[in-house]
């Protein structure tokens, strides 16, 4: 699954990868969790377009966001079929940038947070379908919810399921809402196993206040280095929770 990522890239870069133009500023984000704003690249009429949503889906039938599930996961294989997912999956799929991810892993001593990203430091793009919820009053919610798969042989050991990944050569078929959700079947798998790299973490990023580069800093560096920050310059302290469970929803945000 997907709980929490990354987007450490600039909007520019972003913007080149994707080839599209006009997305609005954002700083780098270390620790994304959900029902914070995240950037997506989706299909408009004139192309591509970015925008920032909201992560985690509400269906657009939804009577009231405020009771209803959040949706940060679909399991790809299943996605074509559920309700929530049904209209999006046929109509409204995107790609979400980011520089990597985090997965917690089951011990014995408690769940450890792993770093995963690109082995070559790229940005990836995880495949993702979005919706628009719209109130009585005229209030509007586009969302987002991220795409999942079975994980690779070496990220198993770690979590089963993992991001699904648009490749470049692929974004525009991906985008195209005329074209079926059977017709884009065969991207909904892994990458190639050795496409990313994971490494154990400290537990700081079990805490959605916590945002920094040192949130992905090997374990042993972690425990060594000077106390991080916070967004507001407070020093960052250890969440007794640990990361998140499940699919399809979230379970401790």
């Amino acid at each position: 699954m997907c709980g929490r990522f990354a987007l450490t890239a600039t909007p520019s870069e972003v913007e080149q990868l994707f080839e599209i133009a006009g997305l609005e500023p954002f700083p780098p984000r270390y620790n994304i969790a959900p029902t914070q704003p995240v950037a997506v690249v989706r299909a408009s009429a004139t192309g591509r377009e970015g925008a920032l949503v909201r992560w985690g889906l509400v269906p657009h039938w939804v009577k009231d966001p405020a009771s209803f599930t959040l949706l940060i996961n679909a399991r790809s294989e299943t996605a074509a079929e559920k309700p929530a997912f049904r209209a999006p999956m046929r109509h409204r799929r995107c790609l979400v940038p980011a520089s990597g991810f985090y997965e917690w892993q089951r011990s014995e001593g408690g769940k450890i947070p792993f770093w995963v990203a690109p082995a070559d430091g790229s940005v990836t793009a995880f495949a993702g379908v979005w919706d628009s919820w719209m109130g009585k009053d005229g209030s509007e919610i586009d969302s987002v919810a991220i795409l999942t798969t079975a994980a690779t042989p070496s990220l198993a050991a770690i979590h089963h399921r993992m991001p699904v990944v648009v490749p470049p050569e692929q974004f525009d078929l991906w985008l195209d809402p005329v074209v079926e959700p059977r017709e884009v079947a065969h991207l909904l798998i892994a990458p190639a196993d050795d496409y990313f790299a994971a490494r154990a973490v400290g537990d700081a990023v079990n805490a959605a206040r916590n945002d920094g580069p040192d949130l992905q800093l090997a374990r042993s560096e972690e425990a060594d280095a000077a106390p991080a920050s916070t967004e507001a310059g407070r020093p960052r302290k250890t969440a007794r929770k640990t990361g998140p469970t499940g699919d399809g929803q979230m379970d401790l945000f």
